[in-house]
């Protein structure tokens, strides 16, 4: 129980007449005009000695005539399954036991992983029913968790106390990469508005060996599918369509190493990557593609053998959510090495990293250039937000200058680097990670349409 502040004035109001009464009780007798002033100080204190008896009995009945926290059952609502970096909705439903009317403030204990919004709440509870609020789990990292406790706090009957109680309610969830923007995907490829979310296309004819069907002409359609015969007939410019080629090998490879630990907008590159990897697993199992991803920093931290149809999402899912990222740098060579081992067939190899200079850029470039081996490569490269908004800015102070002529020649050097990569051969996609998801989709489907495969 915690005491109200209407308890604590009129303690302290009862309290100093007893003080000011020791104090009478010290002064001599026998001076002038004091004998009076004792006799009223003694008076004064026995009147605030007994309202204090009084207000300890009454503060004792407000306690026993008021409900407890112990007649209020907790019951937790939420997904065992949690996504991270978004709003999970959560509910508490509170039954009352108790015979009088209350109102509860509800606070929850979420860990150490993740945050609540729209908490605490006040909750009326009248005798013998229940009542509910709604609120928002807010992940930060990935891993199994679990939330802990519900804060329950009311007033009583007559606000002298708070009667306040921690209850153990253990809730354990794990929390995945943001498997909501699969959903989310869905619900836009129903209603055709994928463009809204950034894909600028949902059907991808191909130029696979399986003919599809004859269309009008299009701009920007290759010669070679023009069906003259059909041409001739119709006498306009007729294309024959082929259906996407299926059954391909999507390998993803995902960088764990220590540069994966920085964050934009709260969430690390390592979330980002992991999201959007998710994201693109998910589209590729739909186009009927074999989907593989590994985890990689200065070892293989994890490998899932390849997955088909939309179901291997959960396999996916169950495997990489608790990957962290190291506290070593990302071996390249030693990923692509253990690659050769376990994935033979032809493939396209996407690598999202987060690298920081031109060196790094190098290894990446010269452990890509496999030749010898079936891979299409794409190296996904993230780049470093503050780094470019230290660049673009306009320097007020010497040192200002020099940070941002640092940051522009670390760009530069990386720049020069991507641009001999693409010579080399090696597919780079360089993006902010707040675009990551978007732009990997988009790419696929260009490798997909084009036939790159």
């Amino acid at each position: 129980m915690i005491p109200s502040r209407l308890l604590i004035w009129l303690a302290v109001l009862l309290t100093t007449p007893l003080l000011l009464g020791g104090v009478t009780d010290v002064i001599p007798d026998g001076l002038p005009g004091i004998g009076d002033v004792d006799v009223s100080g003694r008076t004064l204190a026995d009147l605030a000695l007994l309202l204090n008896i009084v207000l300890v009995i009454v503060a004792g009945v407000d306690v026993l005539i008021s409900g407890s926290p112990s007649e209020i059952e907790v019951q937790r609502e939420v997904s065992d399954v949690l996504s991270v970096g978004t709003p999970n909705p959560a509910r508490i439903i509170l039954r009352s036991k108790c015979r009088l009317p209350l109102t509860v403030s509800v606070h929850d204990d979420p860990g150490e992983l993740c945050e609540t919004d729209r908490l605490p709440q006040d909750v009326p509870l009248e005798p013998w029913k229940e009542n509910s609020i709604n609120y928002v789990v807010m992940p930060l990292k990935r891993g199994a968790t679990s939330l802990l406790a519900v804060h329950l706090r009311f007033s009583t009957m007559m606000g002298l106390w708070t009667r306040h109680e921690i209850r153990k309610l253990v809730t354990s969830v794990r929390i995945y990469p943001d498997i909501r923007a699969v959903y989310r995907y869905e619900l836009m490829a129903s209603r055709n508005r994928l463009a809204e979310i950034g894909v600028r296309m949902m059907r991808m004819p191909g130029q696979g060996r399986e003919f599809e069907r004859l269309r009008e002409y299009r701009y920007g359609d290759e010669i070679r599918q023009v069906d003259w015969k059909a041409t001739a007939r119709q006498r306009q410019l007729i294309t024959r369509e082929f259906n996407v080629e299926r059954n391909q090998n999507i390998v993803l490879m995902v960088d764990c190493g220590r540069f994966m630990r920085n964050e934009t907008d709260g969430i690390s590159y390592l979330d980002q990557a992991l999201n959007s990897a998710i994201m693109l697993s998910y589209i590729a199992l739909g186009q009927g593609d074999n989907v593989s991803l590994m985890a990689f920093s200065n070892r293989i931290e994890r490998f899932v053998r390849p997955v088909r149809g939309k179901p291997g999402i959960q396999n996916i899912l169950r495997s990489t959510y608790d990957i962290q990222a190291s506290d070593k740098s990302a071996d390249y060579s030693l990923a692509l090495e253990y690659l050769t081992t376990v994935q033979r067939k032809r493939a396209l190899v996407i690598l999202i990293t987060f690298v920081t200079d031109e060196v790094q850029l190098n290894v990446i470039g010269e452990s890509l250039q496999l030749r010898s081996l079936p891979y299409l490569p794409i190296c996904v490269l993230l780049q470093d937000v503050g780094l470019r908004q230290m660049a673009d800015r306009i320097p007020s102070t010497d040192l200002e200058a020099f940070h941002t002529s640092a940051a522009a020649q670390i760009l530069t050097g990386q720049a020069q680097q991507v641009s001999r990569m693409r010579e080399n051969g090696v597919m780079i996609l360089d993006t902010q990670p707040n675009l990551l998801t978007e732009r990997l989709i988009n790419e696929y489907m260009m490798v997909k349409t084009r036939n790159m495969m």
